[in-house]
């Protein structure tokens, strides 16, 4: 079998470790082992760049991936649950903008000898995507890590602007179609670069996991693209499931939040309302009921059902742990208990399962929220940790609010409802949520790791 006849059978098999990562990678109780696949057909990737003989400037590429490992193995091992949305945005973003400059590379590179016009096409699509995810990834980056505000940052004429500026770029790629212009192709890219901040900045921090997971797709076609124009079929494949797996994903994250595509990216969805129905407001001004740690701790002894629902502030708190001994507890005492997982608690799509897995929480108690809210009614207590609006009835009743028609879990139908939360501030949407003032709402004010060890405390005393 020759070299080449050997590398492509390798690529073969790691697409195929791919497609099964994508599989793995499904269910909490197989990601473990898609992440390991996935990892293992990288390796084989990289490893078969060295067999390939028409690979020049090996030293460059060790030196690449040594520095690529130094920065990447710690920033992974360290970093954060609350600030994993930042990190794959970062990534992703590294991802496209490596694809837009390997075509500029590839393009400069071959430009005077001549280069078929399906390559040309396949250099311009990938610089346009690659360069318009790197720069929306950067902005994205930046307000999870609320570097800048997570608001939605509108001006008058703004799509007017943004359109000009996609009419320009289109214009830049025919005319590199035609003259086959490296400095053209670079001007290109320096506007696709403007366009992608444009395109990110007036999207809502609320709107962040579905423009995540947009961006994401868009990476994937660049690469995809850079694999025609290296001739690299795995680079194709790896691109396509890359696009493919995120532009499904983005299509269930914009029908988790009951609204269409076009509305999340030009809705300027997240903008904290001043006034009208559903405005945001601390509702300090309005009587709700609080109570202490012993009081709700005997209410969930006492139970026979308990949903507990995780929301963005049980991953502030990292209380993971806590919660998952709370329901040992209460377990422990015959009472039935299930997590509830709305689509888009946290800040990207599996944020609480992954959480929660973190903490060994048994797969099984973990119920998506088609499955859970048929069990609210018959639910004694449901206790919310850190969540807002994945649980606001205005989704379901308030015509008018900015999150109406995104499905909620249905904690309003449970017997009990309990709150942990450090204040009254609203959620990401800036909406004030009219459960809190419910008679059978219970708040517990406080950071929540340390206002579930005191219910632990209080159900062990109970």
């Amino acid at each position: 079998m020759s070299i080449a006849t050997g590398v492509n059978v390798a690529y073969l098999f790691a697409a195929v470790c791919f497609i099964l990562a994508l599989k793995g990678l499904t269910s909490p109780k197989t990601a473990r082992y898609g992440n390991a696949i996935g990892a293992f057909g990288m390796v084989v990737a990289v490893a078969m760049t060295f067999v390939n003989r028409s690979v020049s400037n090996v030293a460059l590429i060790v030196v690449a991936i040594a520095a690529g490992v130094v920065i990447g193995v710690p920033v992974a091992r360290l970093v954060k649950m609350t600030a994993m949305p930042q990190m794959v945005a970062a990534f992703n973003g590294v991802g496209g903008g490596a694809a837009a400059l390997v075509d500029i590379s590839d393009f400069t590179k071959h430009a005077h000898s001549g280069v078929a016009i399906w390559i040309q096409v396949a250099v311009v699509l990938g610089v346009i995507i690659g360069c318009i995810s790197f720069s929306g990834s950067i902005i994205a980056f930046l307000k999870l890590q609320e570097v800048m505000t997570g608001t939605p940052i509108t001006y008058k004429g703004q799509q007017a602007v943004n359109g000009l500026i996609g009419l320009g770029i289109l214009g830049l790629g025919g005319t590199v179609l035609s003259t086959t212009s490296s400095p053209v192709l670079a001007i290109m890219a320096g506007i696709a670069l403007l366009f992608g901040i444009a395109f990110v900045l007036p999207i809502g921090g609320a709107d962040m996991p579905v423009v995540i997971s947009l961006l994401n797709s868009f990476t994937g076609l660049a690469v995809a693209a850079s694999g025609f124009v290296l001739h690299n079929v795995l680079l194709i494949v790896a691109g396509t499931l890359v696009g493919a797996s995120g532009t499904l994903l983005t299509r269930m994250m914009s029908k988790a939040m009951g609204r269409s595509l076009a509305n999340v990216l030009f809705g300027a969805f997240g903008k904290v309302q001043e006034s009208g129905a559903g405005a945001s407001g601390s509702g300090e001004d309005r009587p709700v009921r609080s109570g202490s740690a012993e009081d709700i701790g005997t209410m969930l002894a006492y139970a026979q059902k308990v949903v507990i629902v995780p929301g963005y502030g049980l991953a502030v708190a990292q209380a993971q742990h806590t919660v998952k001994e709370l329901a040992d507890v209460l377990q422990a005492k015959g009472v039935e208990v299930d997590y509830a997982i709305h689509p888009v608690a946290g800040r990207m799509p599996g944020h609480m399962n992954v959480l929660l897995a973190e903490a060994d929480v048994p797969y099984e108690q973990l119920k998506e929220m088609d499955e859970i809210n048929s069990d609210f009614p018959s639910t004694d207590v449901a206790l919310v940790v850190g969540a807002n609006d994945v649980v606001n009835p205005a989704a379901r009743d308030m015509v008018g609010s900015p999150i109406y028609g995104m499905p909620i879990l249905d904690v309003d139908r449970a017997q009990q409802v309990v709150f942990l939360k450090r204040s009254m501030r609203p959620g990401f949407a800036g909406i004030d949520n009219e459960l809190f003032y419910d008679p059978k709402v219970t708040l517990l004010f406080g950071d929540a790791k340390d206002s579930l060890a005191k219910l632990v405390s209080a159900v062990k005393a109970s």
